[in-house]
């Protein structure tokens, strides 16, 4: 059939809108955050309820499209869309509601961290999400989700509470760790694989509304004296304080002093989240390294610190990351960093470290498909360059070099939602690691025909 053909066949069975390549909104709806990948669906669904994504999802099954989800498009692999498929734009499943009582928020499918966090924040509580806006929760959630609340609270999906999902045959189902045990257990950080997930419940935490936080920085040529310093901080660092690690250019921007612009720095993103009053004081061992080329550290709203790293990932350049979990920070590593990023030939790569450790250790390895309750850091190489920059292949080949020289010093295992379009399939089972069996029954269980497969997948 044609795609005009599919369009009118399923337009009857929509309350929603569905649109082609010839229709208004086809091209908004198909832009990806990453630039580099440019894909195009038939049809883009923008579905008004669950019934109507039950309705495209059976249409697509029924015709054998493959459907991917579109919430905020920020994957890193674009797998929000998929080259002849149905795409479910999620866009209209924006709403937020916070019971400050029994400390929950049900968010719909399409909003963006940015929403969630503001909803929540008008009674001081959060949930861990991100750390850019603009991300989408579906997408975060299903991968896992961490961010600068992790160390405290977990993964993102040990405090899910419940999901409505509809699932490859159509149907709409409420899972919890009661209902549907098994697809719940398998939507916690493999869920792109089994459904759209209409509905979110989380767990909220008492966080904010002001924290303490921001940017403290040192030139490049330090870099061995502040990375010493910071594997001893993160080592004995309070659960309340997240401090991630970067090697990165300094932009020409307004709260970069003039001198250092275009300079290599290692700088520091803090985010403590206990008592702002303190935060001198926790961060007093970072100010003890002397003499930064910047600091920015001090009180702030908390949706202000989890949105201010929002322009170091503008829409539309062009990425390729390479990242792993890692269990320690040993010298050799961190001298492999410095080493790379001395040779980086892209103005705009960075080389970073996320600390994690804390509560996601102290959860059992198979609460959730997401495991990896073993990871302390995440370390990554982050390629970016505009498009139809010239020496895109050189970069691409310099990111994907840093990657083979980071692996050896990690646990063999990563973020899904930070795997590229790149990366071997075989990532994808390492990441799962003893979780990857029982993931496998529950997509033959639930999705057979692979109908989600837009992802990074786990073929039946």
């Amino acid at each position: 059939m044609t795609t005009t053909s599919l369009a009118g066949a399923l337009r009857p069975q929509m309350t929603g809108t569905v649109l082609t390549a010839e229709d208004a909104g086809f091209g908004p709806a198909t832009q990806l955050w990453n630039g580099r990948i440019g894909r195009r669906p038939a049809l883009v669904v923008a579905p008004a309820d669950a019934a109507d994504v039950a309705a495209a999802v059976t249409f697509a099954r029924e015709r054998g499209l493959a459907v991917s989800v579109r919430g905020g498009g920020h994957n890193i692999a674009g797998t929000a869309l998929a080259d002849g498929g149905l795409a479910i734009d999620m866009s209209g499943f924006r709403d937020v509601s916070v019971d400050p009582v029994e400390r929950t928020a049900t968010v719909g499918g399409g909003c963006r961290l940015g929403d969630v966090d503001r909803a929540t924040q008008a009674h001081g509580l959060a949930t861990p999400l991100g750390f850019i806006s603009r991300v989408g929760v579906a997408g975060l959630t299903l991968g896992g989700g961490l961010g600068v609340l992790t160390r405290r609270f977990g993964w993102t999906v040990d405090n899910l509470v419940a999901a409505e999902v509809v699932t490859a045959d159509g149907a709409v189902r409420e899972t919890s760790r009661d209902a549907e045990p098994d697809l719940f257990w398998a939507l916690r950080g493999a869920g792109a694989n089994l459904g759209v997930v209409t509905r979110f419940t989380y767990r909220l935490h008492r966080v904010g509304p002001d924290v303490y936080g921001g940017l403290i920085a040192w030139p490049f040529e330090r870099a061995a004296e502040v990375m010493d310093g910071y594997r001893a901080f993160t080592a004995t660092a309070p659960r309340e304080l997240a401090v991630w690690f970067m090697l990165l250019t300094a932009p020409p921007e307004p709260f970069v002093p003039a001198e250092w612009h275009g300079r290599k720095l290692c700088a520091m993103a803090v985010c403590y989240s206990g008592d702002p009053g303190d935060g001198d004081e926790v961060v007093a061992p970072l100010r003890a390294l002397g003499e930064p080329a910047l600091d920015l550290l001090s009180p702030a709203p908390y949706t202000q610190i989890q949105s201010y790293l929002d322009d170091t990932e503008p829409e539309g350049m062009h990425y390729d990351w390479r990242t792993e979990y890692a269990g320690e920070l040993t010298g050799d590593l961190l001298a492999t960093m410095r080493d790379l990023f001395a040779d980086c030939p892209a103005p705009m790569a960075d080389i970073g470290l996320l600390h994690l450790a804390g509560a996601l250790n102290e959860h059992a390895d198979d609460d959730g498909a997401v495991g990896n309750r073993d990871a302390r850091y995440v370390m990554g190489v982050k390629g970016m360059w505009p498009p139809g920059e010239p020496q895109a292949a050189r970069f691409r080949e310099w990111v994907a070099a840093a990657g083979d020289r980071i692996r050896p010093h990690g646990l063999g295992r990563t973020y899904i939602n930070f795997q590229g379009p790149d990366e071997a399939d075989d990532r994808v089972r390492a990441s799962y690691g003893a979780n990857y069996p029982r993931l496998l029954a529950i997509k033959r269980r639930y999705d057979p025909d692979n109908v989600f497969r837009s992802n990074r997948n786990i073929r039946p």
